[in-house]
């Protein structure tokens, strides 16, 4: 660990950006699961649903520059795919 003042608090800092991120990340990865879950249920509504919200967590992943465009592009279409196929 560093005996600078200025690192000390920046280390701080960092941590607690990451535990954010870290639940971020997990908001986003549940989304992401519920709507594969419904589409496995072969429950339509409840698909679209979850996909309206998954969408709304990945693009404002990449508004906070939390993810890049392209990745949450993927997954935005990967889940219209699937949700698609019902």
């Amino acid at each position: 660990m560093a005996n600078i003042k200025q690192q000390k608090k920046r280390n701080l800092t960092n941590e607690k950006q990451r535990l954010v991120n870290a639940g971020f990340k997990s908001s986003i990865k549940t989304a992401i699961k519920a709507v594969e879950k419904f589409v496995e249920a072969k429950d339509a509504e409840k698909a679209q649903e979850a996909l309206v919200l998954a969408s709304r967590k990945l693009d404002k992943a990449v508004s906070k520059g939390f993810l890049h465009k392209n990745n949450a592009a993927r997954h935005k279409s990967r889940l219209q795919k699937l949700v698609n196929t019902l």
